[in-house]
């Protein structure tokens, strides 16, 4: 489809990013244009925002300008001459990690790991536009009950929802400690309280977000940079002194890590998903692990296509609702905006989404009153 769009693009190597026209893009046999419906701000989008070492390290001045973002809602208006699933008018959402198809990973089930993937705005170009062109592989077509706003942020919920049921899926009547307390952690406290875990303990440092955690189901909001109650111990004492059934690291600091293996009880599970800000970093492997007999189990992305489908039902059927967690909403030319909010400290927002279409964005805000 021939013309320009608007796109908030990175162009050069520092700080922010520039809204500007740029193509649309012309689209591959195996790939299809989907006109932006919404677009959500996720974190790695604010490193490439600010442009730190990870950015340079990991995309490169060389590789710029390029479109950022990843989370997306939208339509479809244009398929390549080889997709097959995917027609003109479906509603999509896209899994961020696009697959080679021909690795042991691929091959074995384990997409979401493949050995050779590519990430949309990370390795090409993204989603804060008014058009992308993704792989047919990659598009989830959403159930329209579901709204663009919420529809957009079904890639981090969807990684929440792979940390809550970990590889076995075994989570009714269990007990749940979560580490963290940014977008995904909240999301992840919703999706614990909608698959039947009983008691949920969240372990956070803002006001802002410990609150949206209340909303979202936590039974017990514990503080890490407070001092006046041992979290170990709380966490044992209401567990009938076992400790919980599963632990979620969605911080990856040296506290996390120390503090989630106490926590956890002997036999228990641990998904690991929070980032270290170096590594190797240190745990005590011996009492951590080997004497508990505990599960580690690593999260990175999403289980594809079971984690996309247990998402779907669960927005489509009300059970989850994530709209505490959506905090900004902001039209696509106010993305300064968007990315201030997510930069602020102490955090005064957790999900933003920004909207190509200005009668798409009031639409949204009108849902929310």
């Amino acid at each position: 489809m021939p013309g320009t769009m608007k796109a908030v693009v990175k162009t050069r190597p520092q700080k922010g990013a520039e809204h500007i026209e740029t193509a649309i893009p012309e689209i591959r046999p195996e790939q299809v244009l989907v006109k932006v419906r919404a677009t959500s701000i996720c974190g790695t989008d604010v490193h490439i925002y600010k442009w730190d070492a990870w950015s340079q390290g990991r995309i490169g001045e060389k590789k710029l300008p390029q479109t950022m973002g990843h989370e997306v809602a939208g339509e479809v208006v244009e398929v390549g001459r080889n997709v097959r699933a995917v027609k003109t008018g479906d509603y999509v959402s896209a899994e961020t990690h696009i697959p080679c198809n021909a690795c042991i990973q691929c091959l074995t089930g384990q997409q979401h790991i493949c050995a050779n993937l590519s990430i949309l705005g990370v390795d090409c170009n993204g989603s804060f536009a008014e058009y992308i062109a993704v792989p047919e592989v990659v598009c989830w077509i959403n159930d329209r009950k579901i709204p663009p706003e919420f529809a957009s942020v079904q890639e981090p919920l969807g990684n929440a929802l792979y940390a809550v049921m970990g590889e076995d899926n075994d989570v009714g009547g269990r007990t749940m400690a979560i580490i963290g307390d940014g977008p995904i952690a909240l999301l992840a406290v919703g999706v614990a309280r909608a698959v039947g875990v009983t008691t949920i303990f969240i372990v956070g440092k803002y006001d802002f977000n410990m609150a949206i955690a209340g909303k979202m189901g936590a039974d017990h909001l514990l503080y890490a940079n407070r001092s006046d109650v041992d979290r170990v111990a709380f966490v044992k004492d209401h567990t009938y002194g076992f400790g919980a059934d599963i632990v979620l690291d969605m911080a990856g600091s040296d506290q996390a890590l120390e503090e989630g293996f106490k926590m956890l009880r002997k036999g228990g599970r641990f998904s690991a998903f929070g980032i270290a800000a170096s590594s190797p970093t240190t745990l005590d492997y011996n009492n951590g692990m080997v004497f508990k007999g505990s599960q580690v189990h690593g999260i990175n992305g999403r289980k594809m296509y079971d984690t996309w489908f247990r998402v779907r039902n669960l927005l489509a059927s009300g059970r989850l609702d994530i709209s505490p967690v959506v905090t900004h909403m902001f039209t696509l030319e106010d993305y300064a905006r968007g990315f201030e909010e997510m930069l602020t400290r102490p955090r005064r927002s957790a999900k933003v989404v920004l909207f190509p279409d200005r009668k798409e964005f009031e639409d949204a805000v009108r849902r929310r009153k």
